[in-house]
């Protein structure tokens, strides 16, 4: 059972760091450029980036990390 405990914690660790790029990617990147509207064009590539991005995939990752700490720290075998 340890080690689908392991498995388990490990995918909670890979969907954070995934959440965490797109995070990056969609929000980090771009928070200077947001108008009052919330939203960021880039010109070269055309797109319109959106400020509650960053809410979302921020509150993924945060969410995903606290389930797998606590599952660290609560789940013993």
């Amino acid at each position: 059972m340890a080690w689908f405990k392991l498995a388990v914690e490990i995918a909670l660790i890979g969907m954070a760091l995934c959440s965490a790029a797109l995070f990056y990617e969609s929000y980090w990147r771009w928070r200077d450029c947001f108008n009052e509207l919330g939203r960021c064009f880039d010109p070269v590539s055309q797109n319109v980036y959106l400020e509650q991005s960053g809410l979302v995939w921020g509150g993924f990752t945060g969410i995903l990390l606290l389930m797998a700490l606590f599952l660290r720290l609560a789940w013993r075998p």
